[in-house]
């Protein structure tokens, strides 16, 4: 797999402070980003919107609403797990990119981080994914992990995929192991098992019963 810094673009040039909204407003026409990095003597000071650059003044230069620039970007030093959080805390389909001493380098489109993510184990082998929930006062990762590796199985990937103010959702994906005993386990330790599985005995039985008890009603 590449690394992440392998995906930097410089397709596009950084637009200057001093281009003209016009001309911005037919970049972003052409290139359909939501944002784009702006410099100003070749230092990075902000992304400007495409949404918001159609309410400006098309005679007006990019430096006449500096104000109103994002200041988000990433390091060349970011692992891409924390560049996808990135792109999703600021809606953004382009991020630049700075190295340690401030220089802008380039940037990174959504569609090239993404295609690096389904280059993973995560995604690309194969493998069963279990979704669990638990308080999130009682959750440790470390238990979600020994519980899968104590019935032989062995892990892929885990993230948390969804919190509450009391619930913690993590998506893990696993190989060899079985899968009902895995399920079994993460049941004795008070997770409730939000997908489903054919492998699911517990849940078998308990749509087997249900089936018979609603035909034994329906007599």
């Amino acid at each position: 797999m590449l690394e992440i810094t392998d995906y930097i673009n410089n397709d596009f040039k950084a637009i200057k402070s001093s281009d003209s909204i016009e001309s911005v407003m037919d970049f972003f026409e052409e290139s359909r980003f939501s944002h784009f990095p702006v410099v100003e003597d070749g230092v990075y000071i902000g992304c400007i919107s495409s949404e918001e650059v159609e309410t400006y003044d098309s005679s007006k230069k990019i430096s006449d609403y500096s104000y109103s620039l994002k200041g988000f970007f990433v390091r060349t030093n970011l692992f891409w797990i924390d560049v996808l959080e990135v792109f999703s805390r600021n809606n953004t389909t382009v991020i630049p990119v700075l190295d340690e001493e401030n220089n802008y380098v380039g940037y990174y489109e959504i569609t090239e981080v993404i295609r690096n993510f389904y280059d993973t184990p995560f995604v690309k082998d194969f493998g069963g994914v279990i979704i669990v929930e638990k308080s999130i006062l009682d959750f440790t990762m470390s238990q979600v992990v020994q519980i899968v590796e104590s019935n032989g199985g062995k892990i892929l990937g885990l993230y948390v995929s969804n919190t509450t103010t009391d619930k913690v959702q993590v998506t893990i994906k696993i190989v060899l192991g079985g899968m009902n005993e895995i399920l079994q386990s993460f049941r004795r330790y008070e997770y409730d098992i939000i997908s489903e599985h054919k492998e699911d005995v517990f849940l078998n039985d308990l749509k087997d019963r249900s089936a018979y008890l609603d035909k034994y009603l329906s007599i």
